[in-house]
């Protein structure tokens, strides 16, 4: 026989918790752990990509200036060109991060959302597939997810034994996603001004909107990652619970 205290220490994720699961057919818990620690690697991929995009913005203002300053001479036209190259190598670095970034965080969001199925389907607002396809519909894209996030938020707060919910603070939620909101559609506009300037002194203007843009979006990342080591933590604390009693949840 084990030896007494062997039990003491509840796995957080077992096969089963001796309960029948109360979200679809088969529903059954599966650790986040693993996949939230990818994303947040990847996130901070994302905020060294920025970084390194906001360096090759500043180094092409620099050219701009200097053009502006004291007119154009023929060093200049290898340093744009070293310019533009930097900041298309970076513009690549982006895209592709965010890439990655974007296919494991929606794993993770779909199995956080899989796991609030089991711990209480009722509180849920939509259904599991929406935890990835509400990324995708136009403009409601903006609030969906949100909405989602919400109810995993509160299924996944660390109850009582008696049930009772430990209200967390939402903030870590609530802060990624007016960031997130608020990176997103500065650089679509950021990205419109630049596409469209005309002269030295429109792209001068156009290049620090985008670099204001890649220091949004690296405080998106910052949050990003806070919300998902928070949100992984709560469910892994509240997984080792085991079953508890009905209780009311308010909608968060």
């Amino acid at each position: 026989m084990p030896p007494p205290h062997a039990q003491s220490h509840p796995q957080p994720y077992p096969q089963s918790f001796g309960y029948a699961p109360t979200g679809p057919a088969g529903a059954v818990l599966s650790s986040p752990v693993g996949i939230g620690k990818a994303v947040v690697a990847l996130l901070g991929a994302v905020i060294v990509a920025d970084l390194l995009s906001v360096a090759a913005g500043f180094n092409i203002r620099q050219v701009l200036n200097d053009v502006l300053d004291h007119g154009y001479t023929t060093g200049d036209e290898s340093r744009a060109a070293r310019a533009d190259d930097f900041y298309a190598a970076t513009g690549v670095f982006q895209l592709l991060a965010l890439f990655a970034t974007a296919v494991l965080f929606l794993i993770w969001f779909r199995r956080t959302r899989l796991n609030a199925e089991v711990f209480d389907p009722s509180v849920q607002p939509m259904r599991p597939g929406w935890a990835v396809g509400g990324w995708f519909v136009p403009v409601a894209g903006l609030w969906l997810p949100r909405r989602i996030a919400g109810g995993i938020w509160t299924v996944s707060d660390r109850a009582n034994v008696d049930g009772s919910g430990r209200a967390a603070s939402t903030a870590p939620m609530n802060l990624w996603w007016g960031a997130w909101i608020c990176a997103l559609l500065f650089s679509q506009y950021a990205s419109r001004r630049y596409d469209r300037a005309e002269g030295a002194d429109e792209l001068v203007r156009a290049a620090g909107q985008l670099m204001i843009s890649d220091a949004l979006d690296i405080v998106a990342a910052v949050l990003a990652i806070v919300f998902v080591r928070k949100l992984t933590r709560m469910q892994t604390e509240r997984a080792a619970l085991g079953p508890l009693p009905h209780a009311e949840f308010p909608p968060r």
